[in-house]
């Protein structure tokens, strides 16, 4: 019983995801600062208040409305998301288009190209001028033959 719990505890993918949300709380505790330290007051420049809107309420019949909590963590929210698309996706999409470019640029395998013999139906390669099942003569595909740049033999 406590084995089996020992075997997912050391699992790879349980203790990334571990290190994963100590940094993300992490990271909220930062871009938090931030705001409060740069943002928040900044806010208030603008504003000409104090920028804190944590405190900032409203009463209705006596029913306490504190709007200011969910400003705050909207400005938070928005923080964070930009940091995290300007930091981490941006480059990282950049990174991962410059790798895919390099595939792309790769030549094509002309024998992976295939096409059916008219004669027997087996699938032959499209360069192929004879079936290899039937041998019998087959006309190669143009459009094969332009990209391997072979002369066609007849």
């Amino acid at each position: 019983m406590l084995s089996g719990f020992k075997d997912f505890i050391l699992r790879g993918n349980v203790i990334s995801m571990a290190v994963g949300l100590a940094v993300g709380a992490a990271f909220t505790a930062v871009v938090t600062g931030f705001s409060n330290a740069f943002i928040v007051p900044l806010i208030g420049v603008f504003t000409r208040g104090t920028g804190d809107f944590s405190k900032a309420h409203f009463d209705v019949d006596g029913v306490d409305f504190p709007y200011g909590l969910f400003l705050s963590a909207a400005i938070a929210f928005l923080i964070t998301a930009a940091v995290l698309y300007f930091c981490v996706v941006m480059p990282m999409a950049k990174v991962q288009d410059r790798f895919t470019a390099k595939k792309a640029d790769e030549p094509v395998d002309i024998k992976a190209a295939l096409r059916d013999c008219p004669r027997c139906y087996t699938e032959i390669p499209a360069i192929a001028s004879r079936c290899a099942h039937c041998t019998s003569e087959v006309e190669p595909d143009p459009a094969a033959l332009e990209l391997a740049k072979l002369p066609v033999q007849r």
